[in-house]
This record gives structure tokens, C-alpha cells and sequence, in this order.
């Protein structure tokens, strides 16, 4: 039966809608009482009224002189009046208790005289003029917060203000979160082949704290009936919410929906989302019971689709809407049919208008979930979205970052985070948004003005110069101006003490040699393709050479993990993940920058930090680089 649920794979709305509708009258908020100057944050869980006025005594509200007002009807220019001092004007302080029997301030700025018959007036004043009447501000049980209301600092400053020490609020939510899996370690162990650090419960339990609930991480159990049986029935003793990291789809030693049928109920196995597939959805003794999949990045966003919303009721609220903005999608996005997909963009705005790059899909790529400004939703029954077509984009951070950053679509360099990271120091908080595409791909993301600029090294096999045939063919007539950015070392990248002996091209072509390929379009795959013209070597002789990876960092990792014995990249890349290199040849790296943008202020700060000095001197530690033009503009 459960195989046959999870094959069923139903839409994730009515996967949650099954579980609320079954346990939801049974998870109610709890209250408990807390010191309000440790409310921050907390969710109001009754009415709270004030026990006292504030103020709660009559108060000067300027510094100045206490007086009785009728004393003062007849006042005027022609015959101004002095009040004794100590009798009819009383000095008093802006917050001072009115004296006894005054009704009325008079601000020092309104006296015309002060002498030893006292003040000098000629401005009569009302009853109560500038005196801070008792309950001003808070009136003896009148609501002061309501229910369901997020504690901020000035609310407390509001309940201390009215007499109340302490509030009920809602117990924060309790949730359990079991790591399993015979190859999972914790993350200060040394790896072996095999072996997987545990990030998961660290990201669901800060993201539990970050919802209003508190975490507790159980330790790592492995694929064994028994104990994770006891594990689990410990968690369901002493927490509100159940979650199981692993072991929910459908391998020899994933238990996790047999525990859910023991123990409880089983929901549904399997919702149709991409990634995310392998979701549990149950009970445990009446608690909510979720099945996480143990790819990082399924974990986060089935973790927002269903523990959010369990981790929210039990506070009383309910699940707030992202921000959103509609953008225009760079790149055309394929989708299978049948499953909702959460694509992970980045996002800025060229012009008027928003762009969004589609990043890396992988469900274990963690680091798409750092570099992703939000995510594209692609319904279950469509196809994806055609390059240039409108779609709402779901924010993870704020439009305000957002306008400040720069999009970058074009060829893969290190040096780019790190005038990121520089351009951040200064103050600002966008940066730049790369997607790494390639060299032609960045020069045609210009021509549909979907980036400010694109990183390029095209050479042309004709003449032997870099990047200006390219802009002149694809370009014709847009004004681009051409920024170098550094010069660097292309190499054939091999493991630490080359135990191949590769020495040139022509050793790619030796059989048993692994090689490993950039994607086509870009400036790495031109030149290699030219290299091998020039050395008579046809690419079918190359084993490997189909095989593609978007970054010199990918191509380098290749390497390094022993996947591939060979690829050709950039020095930095290998001297970054300490393996050998065969020197190549230097290219041009350069930034070709519509000139209509180049007076934004966000590319005049690019722009200083690529010409400073720090920046320059960072990139030279880097390796491989050359920054004799850096910052230089071509003609």
C-alpha cells in the first residue's frame, strides 16, 4: 500500500491539507507566562490590558513655570503681569509631578522678564496647557496588545510603561529532528569516501528558530530498525513536532514511513514536487510526524512547505505570503510534466525592468540555496517557461538588495566574487548576481538587455585578438564599451604530481585519458577547439570531450575527485583546490558593459574597486593572473 501511495505522488497543497485536516483540532497553542523583558519575539497569546495609567500622575511637559491658569485670564501686550515666585509660578522640569493646585505650564521661552518679583507674562494660557494629563498615553485596562501579536522592542517598552511585568505568550513549538543514515557523520568528522557531513539538521533547526520554535537535534542514528525505533518514540515523548531526515523514499534501509504506519498514521507517501519527491507525511502519537528527503536542498523547501506551516499553528498564526515580483526569465526553463519544480534563480534590474537567472537545479547543489535571490515555481502540468517569457519570481531577500545589485551573465571567474565581496565592504548590500553561462550566451544576454554586463573570452581563431569580432557580429550598432578585467593563465589541469605524465594536447588523445569539457559558447571550449585545429587533433579522439562543466571550479573539482584525469581551466582554479597544471597560454578576460549603464552609480562603485589597489592585490594572490590593464577601457 504505501509503495502505491507514493507512486500516486499527489499535488504538495493537498498532501498538507490531508495531514491538517486530520490533526490539526488535535495541535492547539499552549500558553505559558513569561518576564516581558524576555518577550522579544514571542507571540501574545491573550489579550494583555494595561494595569496602570501612564503617565500615572499629571506631568510638566515642558520645562518651564507651574501655574494656576485662571491667574492668568487678562493677560496681554499692553498689560503683562508678574507672577511671585514660589507662590503663583512654580519652576518645574519637563516630566516633573505638577505642583499642588497648578494646572498650566509656561514655557521659559514665554517669559518676557524674570527678577526678584518673580516672572513676567503678558500671554494668558488654558487649563491643562502643556501638562501631561494622567493616562495620556496608556489608560488603566484599555488593550495594549492583542493576540497573535509578534513582541517588538517597543511593545515592551509599552507593557512596562503600563504596569505589566509579565505576559502570557505561546510555548514556543517543540520540534525533534532525528539525522539518519549508515553514511551520515557529524561535521567536525574526517570523511571518508562515501560519507556525508550532516548539514540538515543544523539548517532545519535554525530555520525552526527562525519561525518562533525551538530545536532539538537527536543524534545521528543509523539505518536500523531497533534503534530508530527508540529514537523516534523518545522524540515523540517529549516534542510537538516530529521530523525525520532520511530514509523516506523507497531504498533497502529507508524506514521511515514503517515507523510513521507503526507508531501512528501514515498520510501519504510521495508529493509531486521536484526536488522533494520522497516526503513522509503521518503521525506519531497523535503529533506531527514529517519524512524529510535527505538532499539539502529538498530538505529546505519541503521543510517550508510542511513544517512551517506546523510550526506557525501551534503558534497560533498562520503561514505568511513571500514577497514577490514578476521578472523577465533569461533563460528558457524545461520542466517535466506531473511535478510541481522550485527552481532557484538569481535576480536584478537592468533598466526598468527585472531579470531572473536560472541557477543550478541539483537537489544536493546547497550552494544554489546561498547564491538564490528566490525561487521560480513551475506549475505541475506545464512544461517550464520560454526564454524572455514574465514570471512571478518568490523573494529570499529584500527588493532593496536587489535594486543595488548588478547582473553579470557571461563567462565563470573567481575574481567576480571577489569584486562582490569588495563592492559589499564599501557599504552597499547587492553586489554582483553572476550566472555562469559562457562567453557567447553572456554577449546575447546584452543584445536582449537582460545584464549590465557580460565576463567574455572570445577568441577569434581569424585574428588572433579577443572579444571585439564578437561584440561587432552579434552587436551591430549597440554602443558596448569593453573593460579589461585581467589577463590569466589557461592550463590543462591534472592531479597532484600529474601521475599520467600528461605534457600537451596531444596526450588527450591518448587512450584511457578522461577528459573533462567546458559547456559550448565558451571563451575555455573556443579556445580548446582552436588549440586542437592547430594541433590536427580531431575532438572524437578525445575521450570525454562531451562531457561538460559550466565552471573552471567544476572542472577543477573534476579533477580533483578523480572523475575526470584531465581539463582545461584556469591557474587559479587548480592552484585553489592544490592540483598540478601545464601552462597553456595567457587570454584576455574582459567585461563589455553597455555604455548606457555605465553611469549608474552601482557600476561607478564596480568600476573603482576593479582600479583599486586592494582589489588588484587580492586577485594577484589568487594565481594565474596578470593585471597589467585591469580597469583599462579599450577603443
Amino acid at each position: 500500500m504505501e509503495h502505491q501511495l507514493y507512486l500516486q505522488s499527489r499535488a504538495w497543497q493537498e498532501g498538507l491539507a490531508l495531514m491538517m485536516e486530520n490533526l490539526a483540532g488535535r495541535c492547539l497553542p499552549e500558553n505559558e507566562v513569561v518576564d516581558v523583558r524576555q518577550a522579544l519575539h514571542r507571540i501574545t497569546g491573550t489579550i494583555i490590558r494595561a494595569k496602570r495609567n501612564s503617565p500615572h500622575f499629571a506631568a510638566s511637559a515642558m520645562d518651564g513655570y507651574a501655574l494656576r491658569a485662571k491667574e492668568t485670564h487678562g493677560l496681554c501686550e499692553r498689560e503683562p503681569r508678574w507672577f511671585e515666585l514660589g507662590v503663583q509660578a512654580i519652576r518645574v522640569d519637563t516630566g516633573d509631578p505638577m505642583p499642588e493646585g497648578m494646572d498650566a505650564v509656561v514655557m521659559l521661552e514665554e517669559v518676557l522678564e524674570l527678577g526678584e518679583r518673580g516672572i513676567l507674562l503678558q500671554t494668558p494660557i488654558v487649563p491643562w496647557h502643556n501638562v501631561r494629563p494622567v493616562g495620556e498615553d496608556i489608560v488603566e485596562g484599555e488593550v495594549v496588545l492583542s493576540v497573535n501579536h509578534r513582541i517588538r522592542p517597543q511593545d515592551q517598552g509599552a507593557l512596562l510603561a503600563a504596569g505589566v511585568l509579565k505576559i502570557e505568550v505561546r510555548r514556543r513549538p517543540r520540534v525533534g529532528i532525528l539525522p539518519t543514515g549508515d553514511e551520515i557523520r557529524p561535521p567536525e568528522a574526517n570523511l571518508e569516501p562515501g560519507d556525508i557531513a550532516d548539514s540538515n539538521s543544523t539548517v532545519l533547526a535554525s530555520l525552526v528558530e527562525e519561525w518562533g520554535g525551538t530545536a532539538a537535534i537527536w543524534p545521528i542514528t543509523p539505518d536500523r530498525f531497533d534503534q530508530l525505533d527508540e529514537a523516534i518514540l523518545q522524540m515523540a515523548a517529549s516534542q510537538d513536532i516530529i521530523v525525520i531526515i532520511a530514509g523516506s523514499s523507497q531504498g533497502r534501509d529507508d524506514y521511515t514511513t514503517q515507523m510513521l504506519a507503526k507508531h501512528g498514521r501514515l498520510y501519504l507517501h510521495g508529493v509531486a514536487i521536484k526536488p522533494g519527491k520522497p516526503v513522509a507525511l503521518g503521525e506519531i502519537q497523535g503529533k506531527p510526524a514529517l519524512g524529510i528527503p535527505g538532499y539539502p536542498v529538498s530538505a529546505f523547501l519541503t521543510a517550508h512547505l510542511f513544517l512551517e506551516p506546523w510550526v506557525k499553528l501551534l503558534q497560533g498564526l498562520s503561514q505568511e505570503a513571500p514577497d514577490t515580483l514578476k521578472a523577465v526569465i533569461s533563460k528558457k526553463v524545461f520542466s517535466s510534466l506531473g511535478s510541481e519544480e522550485f527552481v532557484r534563480v538569481k535576480a536584478g534590474k537592468v533598466g526598468d525592468r527585472w531579470v531572473a537567472a536560472p541557477i543550478s537545479r541539483g537537489a544536493g547543489v546547497t550552494m544554489s540555496l546561498v547564491r538564490a535571490d528566490g525561487i521560480l515555481r513551475v506549475p505541475r502540468l506545464q512544461e517550464g517557461f520560454h526564454e524572455g517569457e514574465t514570471v512571478p519570481i518568490e523573494l529570499w531577500r529584500p527588493v532593496s538588495e536587489l535594486e543595488e545589485t548588478l547582473v553579470c551573465i557571461g563567462s565563470h571567474d573567481l575574481t567576480l566574487d571577489v569584486i562582490s565581496s569588495h563592492m559589499k565592504a564599501r557599504g552597499g548590500s547587492g553586489g554582483i548576481a553572476s550566472a555562469h553561462v559562457g562567453s557567447l550566451a553572456g554577449i546575447l544576454a546584452l543584445r536582449s538587455r537582460e545584464a549590465h554586463f557580460a565576463g567574455i573570452h572570445l577568441l577569434d581563431p581569424q585574428t588572433g585578438e579577443y572579444n571585439h569580432a564578437y561584440l561587432q557580429r552579434f552587436l551591430p550598432g549597440r554602443d558596448i564599451a569593453l573593460m579589461n578585467l585581467v589577463y590569466r593563465t589557461q592550463v590543462l589541469i591534472v592531479a597532484k604530481g600529474n601521475p599520467l605524465k600528461i605534457r600537451s594536447l596531444k596526450d588527450l588523445a591518448r587512450p584511457g585519458i578522461r577528459f573533462i569539457n567546458r559547456q559550448g559558447g565558451s571563451g575555455t571550449r573556443v579556445l580548446l577547439d582552436y588549440l586542437l585545429q592547430q594541433e590536427g587533433l580531431d575532438p572524437e579522439q578525445i575521450s570525454g570531450y562531451e562531457r561538460e562543466e559550466f565552471t573552471h571550479l567544476g572542472v577543477a573539482v573534476a579533477v580533483a575527485s578523480g572523475a575526470a584525469d584531465v581539463g582545461l581551466g584556469i591557474q587559479s582554479a587548480a592552484e585553489a583546490l592544490g592540483l598540478d597544471f601545464l601552462r597553456i597560454g595567457e587570454e584576455r578576460y574582459d567585461l563589455a558593459i553597455p555604455r548606457e549603464y555605465l553611469e549608474e552609480p552601482r557600476l561607478q562603485v564596480m568600476i573603482s574597486v576593479i582600479q583599486s589597489r586592494a582589489f588588484q592585490e587580492e586577485v594577484l594572490a589568487l594565481g594565474g593572473y596578470d593585471v597589467r590593464e585591469t580597469g583599462v577601457f579599450y577603443t
